[in-house]
C-alpha cells in the first residue's frame, strides 16, 4: 500500500518515512485512532517502506519484486493478527491465520473498514471477536523464526483492544523485548482498554479526524458532485468510513435513526405512563435481538445524536452535520431538552450500556434499564 493512497495526514507519514530512513525505528508501536482515520492503511504503507527499503517517502523506490508482494499482501515478513470467532469454516480455536484469504479481500475492499465490517465478512455479526491466548501462542511461533528475507519481520495487530487478558500477558515479554529486527504494530480505537504494561511499552502516535477537505477530494473522485461531497465530508465529522457509509445511504443508519427516534419519543412521555413503559420494554426486545456489535454501534450511534443535539441547543450550527430523515423529527425542536445539566450523566449511562453489552451482559435487561434512566434525565432541567 502506497503512502500516496493514504487520505491527508501528512505530518504522520514524514515521521513515519524520516524515522525509518534514519534508522530510527521502535521496535512497538501503538496507532491510535477510529478506523476511518487511517491507522490500518497507514501501518501497512509503514510495513512496506521499512520491508522493501523503499527510501524518500514513497513505496515504489525499493525492491520492486517486495512491492509486488505488499500489492498482494503476501508478503513472508508481514504478519498479521486480528479479532476472530468461530463461523462455518472454523468450529474451533479459531487463529488469524485460518482467516487471511477473507483478511486479504477485506482490506482491499474496506482499506478504512471498521470491526463491524470484518465481522460481517466472516458472518459473525452475532458473535464477539478476540484475539486470545491461542493467537498469542501462533504470533509467539512465528516471530521466533528468521524472517525470510533476512530484514525485519513486522507484527500488524489490528484491533489490539481485543487481546484477552491471557493474550495480553503471553506476549508483554515478547513485546518488551523482541527479537532482533522485529517490529511490532498495533492499531487500536480504544487505547485506554489495552493493558497498561503493554501500552507503557509501546510508542504512541495518535490519528486526528481527516480535514473536511481531505474527505471531500476523496469522495469527489467516486463521481458525486461538489456540492454532495461537501455535506458528506461535513456529516463525516473526520472519518471516512462514515463518509463511505452516507455515500451509500447505509441502511443500519436509517434504522438507527428510527430506533432512537422512537426511543426519545416514548421515554420522554413515560413519566407516570404505565403504557409507555411496556413500549420501552418491547423496544428493547426488539434491539436485544440484534447481534452485540450492532447493538454497539446502535448505542455509539445514540451518544453522537445527543452530542449533536447539544450543539444545537448552544447555537454551534457550524459544528452540526446531523440530518434527521424521519417526518415529523426536527432536531432544533428536541435539542432544547439536551443540556448542560443531563448531556454527561445521558453519555455515561450510554458507554455503561454498551461497556456491559460487551462483556455479554443481558442486552434486553441492559436497554430496558438505560431506557427507564433515560424517562428521567430528558425531564431534567437545565
Amino acid at each position: 500500500m502506497l503512502f500516496s493512497e493514504i487520505l491527508g495526514l501528512t505530518h504522520l507519514k514524514n515521521h513515519l518515512t524520516n524515522s525509518a530512513d534514519r534508522g530510527r525505528i521502535p521496535h512497538a508501536q501503538l496507532f491510535v485512532g477510529p478506523h476511518g482515520s487511517g491507522t490500518l492503511p497507514m501501518a501497512i504503507a509503514y510495513a512496506q517502506y521499512i520491508l522493501c527499503k523503499n527510501t524518500e517517502g514513497e513505496n515504489t523506490t525499493g525492491n520492486e519484486s517486495c512491492n509486488l508482494k505488499f500489492s498482494k499482501l503476501s508478503h513472508p515478513d508481514l504478519h498479521f493478527a486480528f479479532p476472530v470467532a468461530t463461523n462455518d469454516k472454523v468450529k474451533k480455536h479459531p487463529v488469524s491465520g485460518q482467516f487471511l484469504e477473507e483478511w486479504r479481500e477485506f482490506i482491499q475492499q474496506h482499506p478504512y473498514g471498521n470491526l463491524f465490517d470484518w465481522y460481517q465478512t466472516l458472518g459473525i455479526e452475532n458473535k464477539q471477536g478476540k484475539i486470545g491466548v491461542d493467537e498469542a501462542q501462533e504470533i509467539v511461533k512465528s516471530l521466533s523464526l528468521k524472517s525470510y528475507e533476512g530484514g525485519f519481520k513486522v507484527m500488524l495487530i489490528w484491533c489490539a483492544e481485543k487481546m484477552n487478558i491471557s493474550a495480553a500477558n503471553k506476549l508483554l515479554k515478547l513485546i518488551e523485548e523482541p527479537p532482533t529486527k522485529t517490529l511490532f504494530l498495533l492499531i487500536t480505537e480504544e487505547e485506554e482498554q489495552i493493558l497498561q504494561t503493554i501500552r507503557s511499552r509501546c510508542q504512541v502516535l495518535h490519528f486526528p479526524p481527516l480535514g473536511e477537505e481531505v474527505i471531500e477530494d476523496a469522495l469527489l473522485k467516486k463521481n458525486i458532485s461538489e456540492l454532495e461531497a461537501k455535506k458528506i465530508a461535513h456529516r463525516a465529522d473526520g472519518n471516512y468510513t462514515k463518509a463511505l457509509e452516507i455515500l451509500d445511504r447505509d441502511e443500519s443508519e436509517e434504522q438507527f435513526e428510527r430506533w432512537f427516534i422512537t426511543w426519545v419519543r416514548t421515554a420522554f412521555k413515560a413519566k407516570g405512563n404505565k403504557s409507555s413503559i411496556r413500549e420501552l420494554i418491547k423496544w428493547g426486545e426488539e434491539i436485544s435481538a440484534t447481534g452485540r456489535e450492532t447493538q454497539k454501534k446502535f448505542l455509539h450511534y445514540c451518544i453522537d445524536f445527543f452530542r449533536q443535539a447539544l450543539l444545537t441547543n448552544y447555537k454551534a450550527e457550524n459544528l452540526v452535520f446531523l440530518e434527521p430523515q424521519t417526518k415529523g423529527f426536527e432536531l432544533k425542536k428536541f435539542a432544547p431538552f439536551i443540556h448542560g445539566s443531563n448531556i454527561l450523566p445521558i453519555t455515561e449511562e450510554l458507554e455503561k450500556a454498551i461497556f456491559h453489552i460487551e462483556r455479554n451482559g443481558n442486552a434486553k435487561l441492559i436497554l430496558t434499564d438505560l431506557s427507564i434512566k433515560l424517562t428521567r434525565l430528558l425531564h431534567k432541567k437545565a
